[in-house]
């Protein structure tokens, strides 16, 4: 039992630190609020699983849903992540282009409820309300995932996964493409006054961010086997926000230390608070609040999170001291 929960808790580290590393790009690189990241991970999900289920004539019609390839692995994540990133292109195309950061915020926050409610509603899509049951894990023809060895097969294929998604994240913050987020989110009227074009670097970003996104949503439906609209409502992604805020905005290290303090560390303490404390729903409700005052307290006191965003000075670059000293004199 204790190894089945360690791998549970392995994998859905995991699945954070992705997605968290995916964010981190978008928001604390790059200044852009996302607050529909959640969509962009469960239509990798849904992508999978269509991806991986066999038609819906072949289980007897309790669930309905258009396609069922029944793909081997990796397609079915593959999938996932290629529709993350085709779904950003035209909600880019419509958001990022004309609107504010604030209007972003607000429309993205509102793409998030209408695409939860039409999901949920429209049934022959993808099985309404109800969502998606039974998805093949990967290699489940071969192996038998409810023995331990496959948990921690699965560990060790979202570890490959986490890892390569550092390198990317690294080497995009690290390259001079990654400076130019950095100085559009910092003064973008000063970014475009030396050459840089917001929208095409906010879009690009925002893709690649789609992309990982979908990743994670994919690994996480491999692992869990269903998923719903119940389980991608729009505050799920006010927790991801919350970890990059504690972690440390524009930075990966960050990034991975806010998932395993936030969505890994904190929710998975609250669930040992015994639930016959109150009134049904009171402890969920509690937790809601704990995270708010997760935020506020983290705003307030340590807005730069447990670590950091690292000061970058370049060999040869005036120290704003220096600056500020030849003015005077």
């Amino acid at each position: 039992m204790n190894s089945y929960y360690a791998a549970n808790l392995l994998i859905y580290a995991g699945v954070d630190i992705i997605a968290l590393l995916a964010l981190n790009l978008q928001f604390g690189l790059s200044g852009i609020v996302n607050f529909s990241f959640i969509v962009f991970q469960s239509i990798g999900a849904y992508t999978a699983a269509v991806l991986s289920l066999p038609p819906d004539t072949a289980n007897g019609g309790f669930q309905i849903y258009f396609g069922g390839y029944q793909l081997p692995f990796p397609i079915p994540w593959i999938g996932g992540a290629v529709a993350g990133g085709l779904l950003a292109i035209p909600v880019g195309l419509v958001v990022l282009r004309k609107l504010r950061s604030d209007y972003q915020a607000i429309a993205l926050l509102v793409l998030s409820i209408i695409t939860n409610e039409v999901i949920t509603n429209a049934r022959p899509l993808l099985n309404g309300a109800a969502g998606l049951a039974l998805v093949p894990p990967p290699f489940s023809d071969q192996i038998d995932p409810n023995t331990q060895s496959y948990q921690f097969l699965y560990v060790g294929i979202t570890a490959v996964c986490v890892v390569l998604v550092f390198v990317l994240a690294s080497r995009v913050v690290n390259s001079p493409y990654g400076r130019s987020l950095r100085a559009m989110r910092e003064r973008e009227i000063a970014a475009i006054a030396i050459g840089k074009n917001p929208v095409q670097l906010k879009m690009t970003v925002f893709i690649l961010g789609g992309i990982i996104a979908g990743l994670s949503g994919a690994i996480l439906v491999g692992f869990i086997q269903l998923w719903a609209p119940s389980v991608w409502l729009y505050p799920e992604t006010i927790i991801l926000f919350a970890a990059i805020i504690v972690g440390g905005r524009g930075n990966n290290i960050g990034a991975i230390l806010g998932a395993l303090l936030v969505p890994v560390g904190f929710e998975e303490l609250t669930r040992f608070i015994p639930t016959t404390i109150g009134p049904p729903g009171l402890i969920p409700a509690l937790q809601w609040v704990a995270i708010g005052l997760l935020i506020i307290g983290f705003l307030w006191f340590r807005p730069d999170g447990v670590r950091p965003e690292p000061r970058r000075v370049f060999e040869g670059a005036p120290v704003i001291e220096d600056v500020d000293r030849a003015r005077r004199s």
